[in-house]
């Protein structure tokens, strides 16, 4: 009997829940991520649980309780609850009555193999009960042993079911498989063919699954083969993969963690995806701003100046990528430098001296800029 443990499944607000399902004669069930997670002897975040129990039958029972329910996913059974602090997603048996390509009509279920057989991959069709006793009702056990993303049943069905399980391939691909694996044939076909649909999904969505992909700690296999797949462009178009694999080497030998933003400009940014992707005027502006330091090209420590250390940092890193060379082995010691420098000359100086202050001020911050910030105040004013 394979087993997991782990605070997650010890603590006091997950077994909680469990003992409120099984003192009322349900079914309960830690599921998904958290199972595989675990398996894989990676951080749990989220613990999700399954039941037989109705909606309204969880809710009253954590009122009995005294527990928070809210019902974040009422009409797909799902109630989140507060215990001990924590939210645990709980969500009824369902099975599958309709679907349409980007939502599904469920109806509620007593059969954990019927639930099991609606989820996307076999490695989150996993369930443990209280005591990590772990349930394999369609084999994905040995899915996640060998680190193999395979979806549950037929691909090709799974996909029409929600097209967005294309990019969650890929995403799963990049954080759990083992890239010496390569993808699962089928699966990749599937992917391929079904490509068009990814149109009916919302821009919300698809910003959300590139996010997460883009954080992979390595993203370069998953992104390239999306590429060759036809995916990629149909998502970004005019996206390349060519930098992400290097831009990955460069960022492992600093020693940098993983930057979505920063792996979005190295695909080739282009101005609309902020509108495809669903950007925040925060997410637009970083980006923007590395793009721009990108191709203009300029040192470290004009770039800090100008944008900050983030950007700063990360531009440079995309244009070691591009170069194929590690950055400048004093990279950090130009940004710090650059972000903490700052202008000397005041408007109110070039007002003693008689001089227009706008464009007197963006000259003198040039020719300043230029000398590696090395001018100091009477210099400058020496240039008028």
């Amino acid at each position: 009997m394979t087993t997991v443990s782990g605070e997650w499944l010890a603590n006091r607000g997950t077994q909680t829940v469990f003992r409120m399902l099984r003192q009322a004669g349900r079914q309960a069930y830690a599921v998904g991520g958290s199972v595989r997670n675990a398996l894989m002897d990676l951080p749990v975040a989220d613990v999700d649980m399954a039941t037989d129990a109705r909606p309204e039958e969880v809710t009253a029972l954590a009122e009995l309780e005294g527990l928070r329910a809210v019902p974040t996913g009422i009409e797909h059974g799902t109630v989140t609850l507060v215990a001990d602090h924590r939210p645990i997603e709980v969500t009824t048996f369902r099975r599958d009555v309709a679907t349409f390509g980007r939502r599904a009509e469920v109806a509620f279920s007593d059969d954990l193999a019927e639930d099991a057989a609606r989820r996307d991959f076999t490695i989150n069709a996993l369930y443990a009960d209280a005591q990590g006793r772990v349930i394999d009702p369609l084999g994905g056990l040995p899915d996640v042993v060998a680190r193999r993303v395979r979806f549950v049943g037929d691909p090709g069905r799974r996909i029409e079911e929600d097209y967005l399980r294309i990019l969650r391939f890929f995403r799963f691909h990049a954080w759990y498989a083992d890239p010496e694996h390569g993808f699962d044939a089928e699966g990749l076909a599937a992917c391929a063919a079904g490509r068009a649909g990814l149109a009916q999904l919302s821009r919300e969505r698809i910003g959300g699954e590139v996010r997460r992909l883009l954080d992979a700690p390595d993203p370069g296999p998953a992104v390239a083969t999306m590429e060759a797949a036809g995916i990629l462009g149909a998502i970004l178009p005019g996206a390349t993969a060519r930098l992400i694999g290097p831009l990955g080497a460069v960022e492992a030998a600093q020693s940098v963690s993983a930057g979505w933003q920063r792996r979005l400009v190295g695909l080739g940014w282009h101005g609309d995806w902020a509108a495809l992707l669903r950007l925040s005027k925060a997410e637009r502006k970083r980006v923007e701003q590395t793009a721009e330091a990108v191709a203009d090209g300029g040192p470290a420590a004009r770039d800090a100046y100008a944008f900050g250390t983030e950007v700063a940092l990360d531009a440079a890193l995309i244009r070691a990528a591009a170069l194929e060379q590690p950055p400048a082995p004093d990279l950090a010691a130009h940004v710090k430098r650059g972000a903490a420098a700052r202008f000397p000359v005041r408007a109110a100086d070039l007002d003693l001296e008689g001089i227009e202050l706008g464009a007197g001020l963006k000259r003198l911050e040039r020719e300043w800029i230029a000398s590696d910030f090395t001018l100091n105040r009477e210099q400058l004013l020496a240039r008028l």
